[in-house]
Parts: structure tokens; sequence; C-alpha cells
């Protein structure tokens, strides 16, 4: 592996990690020329998984940009980056466990909602505005009826 401080092609692993429920490895490297320590990650490449959108488009499955709308639902909130990569790896994996080369952005919205309903309500619910696309505030107030019907019931 190059360092990417110095170009030097030398480098040496001193940590490595199992992420993403063991999909994944982090790898901690050094530079034996500069020293420098940088981390890399090593991914299982899976088959291409194609998105149909609301309005008929196709677009090729983008985990960064899963990761990102949930990260952005949950800003501020208490829920640490390790959970979040987590429930990114379990989404990530039920949708390629559907033996289907492609899958509708209603179904990863589904399956993200299922997983942030029993993390933290909050964050659901700000994910939820933006993928029910609520009109008004009566949808957003029987989303949270739903919820709430939910937690009584547990």
């Amino acid at each position: 592996m190059k360092c990417p401080s110095c170009g030097h092609i030398d480098t040496r692993v001193v940590d490595s990690r199992d992420i993403e429920g063991e999909l994944a490895i982090r790898r901690r490297r050094k530079c034996a020329k500069c020293k420098y320590r940088f981390t890399t990650f090593e991914r299982v490449e899976m088959g291409s998984l194609a998105v149909q959108k609301k309005d008929g488009r196709r677009e090729p499955y983008s985990r960064e940009k899963l990761e990102r709308g949930i990260k952005r639902a949950a800003e501020k909130r208490p829920i640490p980056a390790e959970a979040i990569n987590d429930l990114v790896a379990k989404v990530e994996a039920e949708l390629r466990g559907m033996s289907t080369s492609e899958v509708s952005s209603r179904q990863i919205g589904q399956a993200v909602m299922k997983r942030l309903r029993s993390m933290d309500k909050v964050t659901y619910i700000r994910y939820a505005s933006v993928y029910k696309e609520f009109e008004d505030l009566d949808s957003l107030e029987d989303e949270l009826r739903k919820l709430l019907r939910r937690k009584k019931a547990n």
C-alpha cells in the first residue's frame, strides 16, 4: 500500500479489526520511510445493486448515500457512529439477501425505518419525514400517533 503522505511503497499493518459485522476490515498502517500512520478499509465486493426511485429512474446503489441520509437524520442525537455503521451494514445485507439485483427506494426506506424505530424515535421521525415526504402537519401527526401506539403496545 502506497503511503498517502510521502508516496513510499513500503507500509506495514500495525492493527487490524473486523467491522460491519465482519464484512469489512479496518487496518491501521505505518509508512516505513516517514512513519506516517493512516487507515485503510477492506470490504467484500458484492455484485452490483440498482435502486429504482419513486419517479421510475434507476441508479446504482450507494452505501455512502444511505449512510449520509441516516447521519443527517441523526444529527445532534446520542447515536454513536458505530451504531449507524452497523445499521447501514444490516440494511445492506438485507437488500443483498433479496436475491435480486434491483430494489426499490421504498424497500430501502422501510428497512432503515424498521431499525431506526427501535434505535431512536426522534431520528426515526426525522428520517420518516424525508422518506414519506410529509405534505403537512396532519401527516406528521398521524406518523407520531402510530409511533405512540406501538410504544404503548410494547
